[in-house]
C-alpha cells in the first residue's frame, strides 16, 4: 500500500519500529495532545494505513525503546517507541520518562510480528471527574466517587478554565464544593495526580 507521496507508510513504520528511523506523518493517525486520548478513533488520514491500534495497561519491563505493556486481562503486548513517538507524560517528555510501573494508553500501527509502532503514548493519564474537599497552596483535596485524592498544582504547568472560559494559571475562582473535571497525570507511587487542567461549570 503506498500513499499519496509515494511512500508505503507501513514499511516505513516498520523500519522505524526496527531501525530508529523517523516516522514521516506519524500524527496521521490524530490529535498528539492530551485530549486525543480520550477521543473516540478515528479514520486514519493516510490511506497506507487502514486502522490505528491501540494498547492500555501497565509497563512491566523496558528493553531499550520496546515497552512490555500488560493489559487488564493479563495480556502482554509489546510497544515499540521511535524517535518520532510523541510521549506525554503531564507535558511533553522524552521517552526516558517512561518507568516501569507506569500506566500507559498507547496509539499506533500494528506490525506483522503483533507489536505496536506507537505514534503517540499517553503516560499515567487521567480524566476525572471530581468535587473539590479541600484548596491549599500546592494541592486540591478532591473526591471521585466515594474516594478522595489530592490534585497537585505543578507551576508553570497546572491550568484551570471556568464555565467556557479562556486556560488561566489563576485558580483563585476554584471554591469548594466546585463540580470539575480533572486531566492530569496519576503518581503511581503515591496515588496523587498531577493536575494539567482543572475545568469548572461546563
Amino acid at each position: 500500500m503506498t500513499g499519496r507521496h509515494g511512500i508505503d507508510r507501513r514499511s516505513v513504520l516498520t523500519s522505524a519500529a526496527l531501525g530508529g528511523a523517523t516516522i514521516v506523518g506519524a500524527s496521521a493517525l490524530g490529535g498528539l495532545d492530551a485530549d486525543a486520548a480520550f477521543a473516540a478513533p478515528m479514520p486514519s488520514l493516510d490511506p497506507a494505513v487502514s486502522r490505528s491500534s491501540f494498547v492500555d495497561g501497565r509497563v512491566s519491563r523496558i528493553k531499550g525503546s520496546t515497552l512490555d505493556v500488560v493489559e487488564s486481562d493479563g495480556t502482554h503486548r509489546l510497544v515499540r517507541l521511535t524517535n518520532a513517538t510523541s510521549v506525554w507524560k503531564l507535558e511533553t517528555v522524552t521517552a526516558e520518562a517512561v518507568e516501569t510501573g507506569d500506566g500507559l494508553y498507547a496509539r499506533g500501527v500494528e506490525m506483522p510480528d503483533g507489536s505496536v509502532a506507537a505514534d503517540a503514548v499517553w503516560v499515567n493519564i487521567v480524566n476525572l471527574y471530581v468535587t473539590v474537599r479541600g484548596i491549599e497552596r500546592s494541592r486540591l483535596h478532591l473526591s471521585h466517587g466515594r474516594n478522595t485524592l489530592v490534585g497537585r498544582i505543578v507551576a508553570k504547568r497546572t491550568t484551570a478554565s471556568f464555565r467556557g472560559g479562556a486556560l488561566t494559571s489563576d485558580l483563585s475562582q476554584l471554591k469548594i464544593g466546585h463540580h470539575a473535571q480533572v486531566l492530569g497525570a496519576w503518581r503511581p507511587a503515591d496515588d496523587s495526580v498531577d493536575i494539567a487542567r482543572i475545568s469548572v461549570g461546563h
